[in-house]
């Protein structure tokens, strides 16, 4: 492809050379340079990549995008493009080199603090019941006609998210789904990208810090701005900060919640649970715009299940989707690591989920407490070179709230698992000095042990690593799913 074709809709300067310039394919590490290739040099948090354009250019590559001024003295034969901006440049110059496979697919997207990868997978189930062919993207990884490959951040960098929006229209594709994150806004991953429905789910502070967001206000204006590139907004209106959030919408709104005094989609202040070997759930009564009202299954537990299943039913509804289809796919959704019942066995409950940081944790058991549980064990642990102030509040939110708790690794990483649990039980004694508890530094051992000891009702949590299928010691990754093991180990042990 001519450079440019690569470069349509993005503002530039030709510093030198040739827009007939041919372009094989794009770059943005500096280690893949080649002859054919273009190189965008971006600024980042931790370094500018305008460091290595000289390098790039000894090594052959056709074209370099900057986004500041370099010295150019030493490359003269290559073609030289200046923008604005790198990543936008880049964002828009993937989907075109790519065909621009957005504009040929249903394109959703959804954000917010909590609830996204769950929403996500409900909106999936929904429209696969439906019959439509969607591919997913987010926190679990991608998603498509069967298959499944694993992806650095929730909202890929925009070459990588054009490339996977292609994958899914050669396989077949007529939707695409993701989670679109406060930082792939503000760091143009999902430049040029326009969605016929956004979701919002919720805002708390969250990623604010160096390389991050400055403020709460700033957080929440990047989650706001999905709202400005998409046709219709489907938005939680019982959260505080929606109407803020969505100052400068230029889009339709539709509505959902429990509380609020005029919704579009109400759920019943009350619900009812489900419990059995095979789900643990919720049943709450919806209200239509229309007064009509119906009962809803979802096969996910909680209030937070019930306000993503809201979201969803908005955007089916959005998107014209009869109501059985709608119906069969909440009942049927599973997200991996999320909640994740593990049907070993009829006494007893046990199931995984990726609660890692005081408030998941604490909503998680609160969740959990509903259904009245012989004894709620919880078996955790808390990842290594992170904060302390996670290992406390954890400590002292299971001390607190859970009948039994058994303390393990998580992704030690280079710090010993000894150390990682004398936190936590900092954190316990704060929150209940006789909390019962049990400390097991293997965690294999301690879903043994969690196994073993489990009384007819009891509900045990396995939580902090979820959908994760390695375990980190001292920066070495060995397999371990932990959904397999368990039932590795009830087929082991016969438990019934």
């Amino acid at each position: 492809m001519k450079l440019e074709q690569l470069l349509e809709g993005v503002p530039f300067t030709l510093a030198q050379g040739s827009l007939d310039t041919e372009i094989s394919d794009i770059i943005y590490d500096s280690r893949k340079a080649a002859p054919g290739l273009l190189f965008v040099c971006i600024v980042g948090t931790q370094r500018d990549s305008h460091e290595f354009a000289a390098d790039c250019a000894a090594k052959g590559v056709s074209a370099l995008v900057i986004q500041h001024d370099i010295d150019l003295s030493a490359m003269p034969g290559v073609t030289v493009v200046k923008v604005e901006s790198s990543r936008y440049a880049m964002a828009l110059m993937s989907a075109n080199l790519f065909g621009n496979p957005s504009r040929k697919m249903t394109m959703i997207g959804v954000t917010g603090t909590k609830g996204k990868t769950t929403t996500t997978h409900m909106i999936k189930s929904v429209l696969e019941a439906a019959g439509r062919k969607v591919g997913m993207i987010g926190t679990n990884g991608i998603y498509y006609m069967g298959r499944h490959k694993e992806t650095a951040n929730t909202t890929p960098e925009s070459y990588e998210l054009q490339k996977t929006f292609r994958e899914f229209l050669d396989a077949g594709c007529d939707t695409a789904l993701m989670e679109v994150s406060s930082q792939g806004l503000m760091m143009d991953r999902v430049a040029g990208i326009h969605y016929k429905v956004g979701v919002f789910t919720n805002l708390y502070p969250d990623h604010i810090g160096p390389g991050e967001h400055s403020s709460f206000e700033e957080y929440r204006s990047w989650k706001g701005k999905l709202f400005q590139r998409c046709d219709v907004g489907v938005v939680n209106a019982d959260d505080p900060n929606t109407e803020a959030l969505l100052e400068g919408h230029t889009c339709k709104l539709v509505t959902y919640g429990i509380h609020a005094p005029k919704v579009d989609y109400r759920a019943s202040e009350q619900y009812r649970l489900l419990r059995n070997k095979e789900m643990l759930g919720v049943e709450f009564t919806l209200t239509e715009p229309d007064g009509h009202t119906l009962d809803v299954q979802v096969g996910m537990p909680g209030l937070f299940s019930i306000y993503n299943a809201l979201a969803t039913i908005g955007v089916g509804k959005v998107l014209g989707l009869a109501d059985a289809p709608i119906h069969e796919g909440l009942k049927k959704a599973l997200v991996k690591g999320r909640v994740e019942l593990v049907p070993i066995s009829h006494k007893f409950t046990i199931l995984i989920d990726y609660a890692h940081n005081e408030a998941a944790t604490e909503s998680l058991i609160e969740t959990l407490r509903e259904y009245n549980p012989n004894r709620l064990v919880v078996v955790f642990g808390c990842g290594g070179n992170r904060s302390k102030l996670r290992r406390y509040g954890m400590g002292e939110v299971c001390a607190k709230l859970a009948d039994f708790s058994i303390l393990t690794e998580d992704n030690n990483r280079f710090e010993k698992v000894e150390d990682i649990i004398a936190d936590i039980k900092t954190g316990m004694a704060k929150g209940n000095p006789d909390a019962k508890y049990v400390e097991i530094p293997d965690r294999l051992d301690a879903l043994h042990y969690a196994i073993d000891h489990a009384q007819e009702g009891d509900l045990i949590a396995v939580i902090g690593k979820g959908h994760e299928a390695y375990r980190d010691r001292e920066g070495v990754k060995t397999p371990f799913l932990e959904r397999e093991l368990i039932e590795e180990y009830a087929a082991e042990t016969g438990v019934e």
